[in-house]
């Protein structure tokens, strides 16, 4: 049977050079019709609820420019991300500085017809409580997913700052909603200095697995891979990937950096160890440009990150397309 090529293509960088053109998500058409889609990206610049450095409200702007880069064909799964996926680049979904809450239900209801059409999202932040509503609009369609979490900081605080909803407490939340199995979940490459023990306990106390920065790195990609496998079979995954999970070595434009965490090599690694995942949706979260290095090195690395994410997703549909 004849497979029908994408409807939606990048731009040529052959035709028009890369440096060229309106900053979309690797030069991905600009569209809300989602006729023909099988990927759509979006960005959220939200950042009020950040607890340290504010600035990931510019982090889709930076991502996008920064992904101007990136080519067809994905070398290290072997998968061409334009000929298995049409991408479109939706643009920002409307928010309110200053009100979480109002954010929350305009994401809510942006995403909802993109979720209910059958459609990948994927998120640019944006700080980490756009999350939950990006969780609560996915849920709605899969019921309670599986969360895999590649992060600094496990973000299941019962509250900051007297606030409920916060980058720190959203998958507490989540939890509480039902928007999540928390025994089909895996949180991994936690560190850093705590308030206390609980800080990372508690995540195990509710059903998470929890893998700190240490215990990942013990565990190489091959067995994180499996254990997600493992833990997440049968459900459908939600990936968020927090850009602090990077060492601010490599990625210094974030609003709570920690020592001791990954390279961008290693980041791919495990991301390209999730193939065969059943991914429905993900995001890529609290990049800051502003205090970003002048090769917009973080930029540079969240923009790759979605880049594998499309390619998990694409692999997928080539195995349903045989």
């Amino acid at each position: 049977m004849a497979v029908t090529p994408p409807r939606h293509r990048p731009l040529d960088a052959q035709v028009i050079p890369r440096f060229a053109g309106i900053r979309t998500f690797m030069r991905a058409p600009h569209t809300t019709d989602l006729a023909g889609v099988d990927a759509a990206v979006y960005g959220i610049p939200f950042d009020t609820a950040t607890s340290y450095r504010t600035g990931p409200r510019f982090g889709p702007e930076g991502i996008r420019s920064a992904s101007a880069l990136l080519r067809p064909y994905n070398p290290g799964l072997g998968v061409d991300v334009v000929e298995s996926l049409s991408i479109v680049d939706l643009g920002d979904f409307p928010v309110s500085p200053g009100d979480t809450e109002r954010t929350y239900a305009q994401v809510e209801e942006a995403l909802a017809p993109v979720v209910e059409a059958g459609i990948f999202p994927l998120a640019l932040g944006g700080d980490h409580s756009i999350t939950l509503a990006e969780l609560r609009a996915v849920a709605k369609k899969h019921g309670p997913l599986a969360l895999v979490q590649l992060d600094a900081h496990g973000d299941t605080w019962e509250e900051y700052f007297g606030q409920k909803f916060f980058h720190g407490t959203t998958f507490k939340r989540a939890l509480e909603e039902g928007l999540l199995d928390p025994h089909a979940s895996v949180q991994a490459g936690m560190r850093g200095s705590l308030y206390g023990a609980a800080d990372i306990e508690d995540a195990r106390e509710m059903g998470f697995t929890v893998l700190a920065a240490d215990d990942l790195r013990a565990l190489g990609p091959d067995s994180y891979g499996q254990l997600v496998l493992e833990k997440t079979r049968g459900k459908p995954v939600f990936l968020s990937f927090d850009i602090d999970f990077l060492d601010p070595a490599f990625a210094p434009g974030t609003g709570t950096p920690e020592v001791g965490g990954f390279s961008t090599a290693e980041a791919l690694a495990f991301l390209r160890s999730l193939r065969g995942i059943d991914l429905a949706a993900a995001d890529v979260v609290e990049v800051s440009p502003p205090y970003d290095g002048p090769g917009q090195q973080t930029a540079l690395a969240g923009a790759n990150v979605a880049y594998e994410l499309l390619s998990l997703r694409a692999l997928a549909a080539q195995a349903q397309q045989r």
